[in-house]
């Protein structure tokens, strides 16, 4: 299994506690990316959202890109795994940034694309926001235009969303980034087994899990030439030396008295009866189906738990904690056996 944590770039992941340790900055990035791969981690994910989801709108958010572009030159092995979403980048001037920023990083970018999902927040910032199959549509015209770029010297494209004539993209990147990418319709199902590297899941438990990753593994088979399709999935974790202990630490991060600033989207999101509501309130406390995979418990616990998603063909755990840096060292120590 390899091992990647979620960059704290909105100040945390509990939407119900106010203040987490982990501020939204620059300083708690770096000092964080660094002892991460002291310890032993293997990538991180950066998130792109400009307006925060999980403090609040109103709260500190990093930019994703320019907190790469800095990480790159800071790190010396870690995977710097960067949200992109196709409606706020135009491909031929991302494809240039990007490549500009493997280099810095020795070749260790790599790109999560996401499919845009919140219309308010590209509504405030003047950009396109397309339905659902639209948004795939532009997705995969996106990384036609990135992809061409990237490996021929001139590149023309014409297509619905974007249109190039003979670009030029110099210096290329050390190699192609793998590229990441997530969507549970078919529309996106497809453009991401035909298109992108590697899948990635929001939490779920091993059961349903599985298949998952047979079907992905399926729909990449039927396209031709394309290399085995790795695959990724959020959790949050919790590690404590006894099963009690971890329980405590999980009633405290979801209790929620009322709802703070980071509960903005709860209604959105939210469906189905009042004891749905109950239970979606506690889920709602940590972001991306973190609680599902239930890594929350012993060492012991936790090793089986991951081995059982090893055999279900999982190969990359993106965790979150809180507090990051402490929680982390932590899961290290007594989980993967390396700090």
């Amino acid at each position: 299994m390899r091992y990647g944590f979620w960059m704290p770039v909105f100040g945390g992941w509990l939407r119900n506690v106010r203040d987490e340790g982990m501020s939204a900055s620059w300083d708690y990035a770096r000092r964080l990316t660094r002892d991460a791969e002291r310890w032993g981690y293997d990538l991180t994910l950066i998130a792109e959202l400009n307006l925060n989801d999980i403090k609040g709108i109103d709260q500190p958010a990093l930019d994703a890109w320019s907190t790469a572009a800095a990480l790159a030159a800071v790190t010396e092995r870690i995977e710097l795994m960067v949200a992109v979403r196709p409606n706020f980048h135009h491909p031929a001037l991302f494809a240039k940034a990007a490549a500009n920023i493997d280099r810095i990083a020795g070749g260790r970018l790599s790109l999560n694309v996401v499919s845009s999902w919140w219309a308010d927040e590209a509504k405030q910032y003047g950009l396109p926001f397309d339905q659902h199959d639209d948004r795939y549509a532009r997705t995969a015209e996106w990384l036609a235009v990135v992809d061409g770029l990237w490996r021929e010297d001139r590149f023309s494209f014409d297509g619905r969303f974007y249109r190039t004539e003979a670009a030029i993209c110099a210096p290329k990147p050390v190699a192609r980034p793998i590229v990441y990418a997530g969507g549970e319709s078919e529309t996106a199902k497809t453009m991401i087994a035909t298109q992108c590297d590697a899948y990635v899941m929001h939490g779920d438990p091993v059961a349903a899990i599985a298949p998952k990753i047979a079907d992905m593994r399926a729909r990449r088979a039927r396209v031709e030439g394309a290399a085995p399709m790795r695959f990724g999935m959020a959790a949050y974790a919790i590690v404590r030396d006894s099963e009690a202990e971890a329980q405590r630490e999980l009633e405290r991060i979801t209790t929620v008295t009322d709802l703070p600033a980071g509960y903005d989207n709860f209604d959105q999101w939210l469906s189905g009866t009042q004891l749905e509501r109950e239970l979606k309130l506690q889920e709602y406390s940590v972001s991306n189906r973190g609680l599902r995979p239930r890594l929350v418990g012993t060492p012991e616990q936790l090793r089986q738990r991951i081995a059982d998603y090893e055999g279900a063909g999982l190969d990359l755990l993106l965790l979150q904690m809180s507090p990051q840096a402490e929680e982390m060292e932590r899961f290290a120590a007594q989980v993967m056996g390396t700090a």
